[in-house]
């Protein structure tokens, strides 16, 4: 009887080290995540017009075959990286500063002020 009170308590012993070490690591993960992880800032987004402008470009030079509708979906997001692959771009298809000034859409001034907020 001693001897299984003796293997129960190690058993015991054992899984408690274990659970101790596993959420240890687990919080250490956390904070090197953390720590790590740089804050975002505010997301460039195009607006409806300039998303207009820039399905016109790709639809002028055979990238694109959909409605110039302002919406930013599949069909135009595959026109746009066409597009920028074929101007050099890094390919996205999205569209950032960059890619609308490549195509000569004048940026807003609330998109200006975040391209020289992020540019060095």
């Amino acid at each position: 009887m001693h001897r299984l009170s003796l293997v129960v308590f190690a058993l015991l012993l054992t899984c408690a080290t274990a659970v101790t070490a596993q959420n240890t690591n687990s919080s250490a993960a956390k904070n090197t995540n953390a720590a790590t992880s740089k804050k975002r800032g505010p997301i460039f987004r195009a607006t409806k017009d300039q998303i207009t402008q820039a399905q016109n470009i790709p639809k002028q030079r055979g990238f694109y075959n959909g409605a110039a509708d302002g919406k930013l979906n599949p069909d135009t997001r595959a026109g746009l990286k066409k597009y920028q692959a074929a101007e050099g771009l890094k390919v996205t298809g999205t569209l950032n500063a960059v890619t609308l000034q490549k195509m000569s859409i004048p940026l807003t001034d609330k998109q200006k002020e975040m391209t020289t907020k992020t540019t060095p």
